[in-house]
């Protein structure tokens, strides 16, 4: 039983390392930062609902997931093919780019629903 314990907790370890990882490693995950940090300032600015917090919550969350997801699946495209080209990783990395563009997209259109409003208020 203590095994078990200690490979739950290891696995949060590995998790965390893999966000260090993502924000230190990955040009895209700065922007999504920059980002992010942006939208939860306009949140505190304009005193958003419990809704739209949880809106703002889901898709920064989401974009961050598919993000580490795509980064994942890039990593190790590019291993499995020595970084040579071949059309089924390249068909592979291209739909999990698509996979972080519309849940950016999402992301964007959630703000827009949530924020334009409030500057013409």
């Amino acid at each position: 039983m203590h095994s078990y314990f200690q490979k739950r907790i290891l696995s949060f370890k590995y998790a965390f390392r893999g966000i260090k990882v993502l924000v230190h490693e990955t040009p895209n995950s700065r922007i999504h930062t920059i980002l992010a940090i942006m939208a939860i300032t306009l949140g505190f600015v304009f005193r958003i609902s419990t809704t739209e917090w949880i809106a703002i919550c889901i898709v920064i969350g989401l974009v961050f997931a598919m993000e580490a997801i795509n980064t994942a699946i890039e990593t190790l495209a590019d291993y499995a093919c020595n970084k040579q080209i071949d059309s089924r990783i390249a068909k592979a990395k291209d739909l999990a780019a698509a996979g972080v563009l519309m849940a950016a997209i999402a992301a964007l259109v959630v703000g827009i629903i949530v924020f334009l409003p409030k500057f013409f208020q």
